[in-house]
């Protein structure tokens, strides 16, 4: 569960305990540990048992800190409004930084405990009830929460253990009460007896099912790890993958970047210390803090948005279709376009052809966000559309060259991004959207023209949201043909041999490409 880079400096602040490197940051109270550690790590960099040499405050409990450190009251604030409110951590997460006034370097060190905190919450729960004399869910889900940010510091943080037991207890001290600040005193300082090889050794001895251990190893729930080692055999790859493919939901991702073609470069985002993408054209990644200060960000001409979906909508324009000729100027759909990443994309790719993009879009207040998305580009270009997909198929029939559907799914391919989700989706979730995916699949191809192309998408590698969806609606009619989709990522992508290919459709991989999990399926009427 190794982490992105976090901060060093005062008050216990630390980096991730990953790759080489010793500890940092000076102690609470000003008990620095200097290279504390240096020479204990194992193969994969990780610490080995520190047993009796880890230090704790010797200050009474009345003199010990009693207040909340700021990064940390952030965290502990998102992780209340995840687990209480169904909130989502990056929503939250810039507004609470905000609102707390955090310099760089503090808003980096809660960014990693926050993300941290809710990526091991399954490892995590699995040592706190090691640690704990009562089932986890008769605690007070405030300081369950407090305890989680304070196990991720000691077992994944290059914060000082004592650190991180004296600024929790203070965190929980001064937001939760003295009480429960001595039973959080008491839990952390069991969890400090191992490091972070060493508890998951412990929370899995005796067992012997391998989906049960790399479930307490990687923190996934098991039905997701399952999932997953299917979801790699059904698009041809080894299912000894698994613990690679776990390994990177569990790795910060990069910011992604993307300059819209004909509108913007990102030349300044790389004079600010962005690296040029690797996978797609006008791409970056950055890792230099505030992604809102960059130009072009504020006026929507560069945009944040995963390299995975930049490949699949590029590939659904970069389709050839012959039959074209000199006609008039294409019509594309975005069936269901919200937030507008990809719309924005497409209609930006389209504006030197005079394409003209239909962005469809249920919600109100997401249909908004399309706008947006889309006020870069000329007006007359596109027009969004507050309605079902569902029913566009029958409305307008034949009427569009190329048309996205990027279904709602799981998002079981973007794990790393939205690290509380795997905790919230079950598999009846596979259930409750199978039939939306399969009624907005046959609404795209009632709507698409002969000789039009359908790209099916989804943020999922599940079988039951990806091949089997095309299955199921292609079973039902005729008068399609699968196009090789492989083969329009690799003529999309730079050096054009992306091996996301199996069969007719493409799967990228977090832990192959770098990207999330996207699916993409190519079909064209043919009659």
């Amino acid at each position: 569960m190794s982490e992105t880079a976090g901060t060093g400096g005062s008050r216990g602040r630390g980096t991730p305990r990953q790759g080489k490197g010793q500890r940092s940051g000076g102690a609470a109270g000003g008990q620095g540990t200097g290279g504390q550690g240096a020479g204990r790590r194992n193969e994969q960099g990780r610490e080995r048992n520190r047993g009796g040499e880890r230090q704790f405050s010797q200050a009474a409990p009345s003199q010990r800190t009693r207040r909340a450190d700021p990064a940390r009251l952030v965290a502990f604030e998102v992780l209340r409004a995840v687990a209480a409110e169904d909130a989502y951590a990056n929503l939250v997460l810039p507004t609470s930084i905000r609102r707390h006034r955090l310099d760089r370097r503090d808003a980096g060190f809660a960014t990693e405990l926050t993300y941290g905190a809710l990526r091991g919450q399954g490892t995590y729960d699995a040592v706190l009830a090691r640690c704990v004399d009562r089932p986890l869910d008769q605690l007070d889900p405030a300081v369950l929460d407090a305890l989680r940010i304070g196990v991720h510091q000691i077992l994944a943080m290059r914060v000082p253990a004592h650190a991180a037991l004296d600024q929790t207890v203070g965190l929980v001290r001064a937001v939760i009460g003295a009480g429960p600040s001595s039973l959080v005193n008491a839990v952390l300082r069991k969890v400090t007896v191992r490091d972070l090889d060493g508890w998951i050794t412990e929370i899995t001895d005796g067992l012997t099912d391998g989906t049960a251990i790399a479930a307490l190893t990687h923190s996934h729930p098991e039905w997701i790890v399952r999932a997953l080692r299917q979801a790699l055999v059904a698009h041809g790859r080894d299912v000894a993958e698994i613990d690679a493919l776990l390994a990177a939901d569990n790795a910060a991702p990069m910011v992604h970047l993307v300059a819209l073609p004909g509108l913007a470069t990102l030349d300044a985002a790389l004079a600010e210390g962005a690296e040029p993408g690797r996978l797609v054209p006008d791409s970056a990644y950055y890792a230099g803090g505030d992604v809102s200060r960059l130009p072009g960000i504020s006026t929507g001409t560069v945009r944040v948005q995963d390299s995975g979906s930049q490949l699949v909508a590029r590939a659904l324009a970069g389709v050839d279709l012959g039959h074209r000729g000199g006609a008039e100027p294409e019509r594309w759909l975005d069936l269901c376009a919200g937030p507008g990443g990809k719309s924005a994309l497409l209609a930006a790719i389209g504006q030197d052809t005079g394409v003209h993009l239909t962005a469809v879009e249920p919600v109100p207040h997401r249909a908004q966000l399309v706008r947006q998305a889309l006020r870069p580009l000329p007006e007359q270009s596109w027009t969004v559309q507050v309605a079902d997909g569902r029913g566009v198929g029958k409305d307008r029939s034949e009427s569009f060259d190329r048309v996205l559907v990027d279904a709602p799914c799981t998002g079981l391919g973007a794990l790393r991004r939205r690290p509380e989700s795997r905790w919230r989706r079950t598999p009846s979730d596979l259930v409750s959207l199978a039939p939306l995916q399969r009624e907005l699949l046959t609404s795209a191809l009632d709507a698409v023209a002969p000789g039009g192309v359908v790209a099916y998408v989804t943020c999922s590698p599940h079988h039951a949201e990806t091949d089997a969806v095309v299955d199921d609606c292609l079973r039902k009619r005729s008068g399609f043909e699968r196009l090789d989709a492989g083969s329009a990522l690799d003529a999309v992508s730079i050096g054009g041999a992306l091996g996301a290919g199996h069969g007719s459709t493409a799967q990228l991989w977090p832990h192959v490409h770098g990207t999330d999990a996207m699916y993409l399926a190519l079909l064209r009427k043919t009659t």
